[in-house]
């Protein structure tokens, strides 16, 4: 059984009258401990999906299963966004914790997790403050955090190291592989970064637009971990810019 799978998914939305049409017939399954990657041009819908996945839209045709089930559990699936979405009234050591709300964690083991996590991201100094007090990267790490902190099934990423600098994006790239070993997690992530989806993925899924649908589907096929300077990367990287251009 997929952790993930989705069939002849097609969404449109009504402007001004005229249908128009943002995803057409996406078919995708994505297995346990699997990382796919989706990249494409901006507007073909690669974040539209996401939001169809994690369930935050439900108006499409085609059908989407976690799992085998119909409905996600949000214990199962995280999300994170391309921005924060931090509450403003909790402290950055706050947000990180609600991972635990529904766990039956004790209070020092919340306190550790959300510490180790906290270091993780390199905001250990900032646990007291509040999303105001952050910069755009700062914030962008807490909520990373966050989701990393509550260890789902399947894990959807949009753009989430696009505002961070190059060495603490190839950090948390690393980190993100630790807890996929560790925790047997399947992860779909969609990045602008053709470098950051090769190094990462299994598969990597390319989109084009109007409507948004999959063009090329890129086996990766390389041992990990991986040498980011591969000739092999590179070649695959070829590849997936001449499907995009």
């Amino acid at each position: 059984m997929n952790a993930l799978a989705l069939e002849h998914v097609s969404k449109s939305y009504t402007l001004e009258g005229a249908v128009r049409p943002v995803l057409k017939d996406i078919n995708l399954q994505v297995e346990h401990n699997e990382i796919v990657a989706i990249v494409g041009a901006s507007g073909c819908g690669k974040s539209t999906l996401l939001r169809l996945v994690v369930g935050l839209d439900s108006d499409y045709r085609g059908s989407i299963s976690w799992g085998g089930q119909n409905t996600p559990s949000l214990s199962k699936v995280g999300m994170v966004f391309q921005d924060h979405r931090l509450y403003p009234w909790l402290t950055v050591e706050g947000n990180v914790a609600l991972a635990f709300d529904n766990t039956s964690l004790s209070t020092a083991d919340r306190r550790d997790r959300t510490r180790h996590y906290l270091r993780l991201v390199g905001l250990t100094d900032y646990a007291k403050a509040y999303p105001r007090q952050l910069s755009g990267g700062m914030a962008q790490r807490a909520a990373i955090a966050r989701a990393l902190a509550q260890e789902p099934e399947v894990l959807l990423m949009d753009e989430p190291f696009g505002a961070l600098d190059s060495i603490l994006r190839m950090r948390l790239q690393d980190e993100l592989l630790s807890i996929w070993e560790r925790n047997k997690v399947s992860i779909v992530i969609v990045t602008h970064d053709v470098e950051e989806a090769l190094y990462l993925a299994e598969r990597v899924l390319v989109m084009e637009p109007n409507p948004g649908r999959i063009r090329d589907v890129v086996e990766v096929g390389l041992p990990r971990p991986r040498d980011r300077g591969d000739p092999a990367l590179a070649a695959l990287k070829r590849r997936c810019l001449e499907t995009l251009i």
